[in-house]
């Protein structure tokens, strides 16, 4: 009944069975259908990285969340459906080089369907792969209307990612398989700690067909598959709500939406 739940609310309606076809076509719809989202970790509320809450929260509710919330859900539904499935830690240098020192405060997916193994991500916020790359070959990788590099940094892969003519490294990783316990000293961090930015401000991002929508804080960002970008600022609270409910895609109750507009004006948005 969950997985019959999961795959109406990504809105795939393909074969079933655990094949490249498959596999592709639910990272996909899932991408597509589920935001990323940082609102409990704003609010300053526990992010469970249990099964049946994350569930709950990102098919029962139609809310979105983070890498760790939201490749667990993936990892879940193709295990359901029979997929060899590893996870995997990454540490992220987005924003940083290749080799910089970093924790491992990312979660991503190795699946292995016919003697060949995929990376599969669909948490990685405004660089979400709708689709996936394949681990046999080191290069670039078109991966639905984006491009990403696969290389070596070491010991470790790297992915990276094409932004206006340029590649920016996102994050490594290797292929020691991680147990779920190992993702929640990663996941408390980023919703307590002062310094992590997701406790600081709104972060938010969905695929659409024609891009990407990215919210930071108060600014709204639109980026076209063709490498155009559009922003623009959210001048009250009201409107941010309002932006994530609309661009973004994101079921807000009543209460959430309450607490959002009280954080959001105590910080003069």
């Amino acid at each position: 009944m969950q997985l019959s739940a999961y795959l109406k609310r990504i809105g795939y309606a393909g074969t079933l069975n655990p094949t490249h076809e498959a596999l592709a076509g639910v990272a996909a719809s899932h991408a597509a259908a589920i935001p990323f989202e940082n609102i409990d970790a704003f609010l300053g509320r526990r992010v469970s990285l249990d099964p049946e809450a994350v569930f709950d929260k990102l098919v029962t509710r139609r809310r979105g969340g983070w890498c760790f919330e939201q490749n667990l859900l993936l990892g879940e539904a193709l295990r359901g459906l029979g997929f060899d499935v590893t996870d995997l830690g990454a540490r992220v240098v987005w924003g940083r080089t290749a080799d910089a020192v970093a924790p491992r405060t990312h979660r991503a997916l190795l699946v292995r369907v016919a003697g060949r193994a995929w990376l599969a991500d669909v948490g990685f916020g405004g660089m979400t792969m709708a689709g996936l790359i394949d681990m046999d070959i080191e290069g670039a990788q078109q991966v639905a209307r984006d491009n990403f590099l696969l290389s070596r940094v070491g010991q470790d892969f790297l992915v990276s990612a094409r932004v206006r003519a340029e590649w920016l490294p996102m994050y490594r990783f290797d292929l020691h398989p991680q147990l779920p316990v190992d993702f929640e000293a990663a996941n408390f961090q980023l919703v307590h700690d002062p310094a992590s930015h997701f406790t600081q401000g709104m972060v938010a991002s969905r695929i659409v067909e024609s891009g990407r929508h990215a919210l930071r804080g108060r600014e709204l960002a639109f980026h076209t598959f063709e490498g155009e970008t559009t922003r623009r600022e959210l001048g009250t609270a009201a409107e941010l709500v309002a932006t994530l409910r609309g661009e973004m895609g994101i079921v807000i109750d009543e209460a959430t939406e309450s607490a959002l507009l009280a954080k959001l004006e105590s910080q003069g948005s």
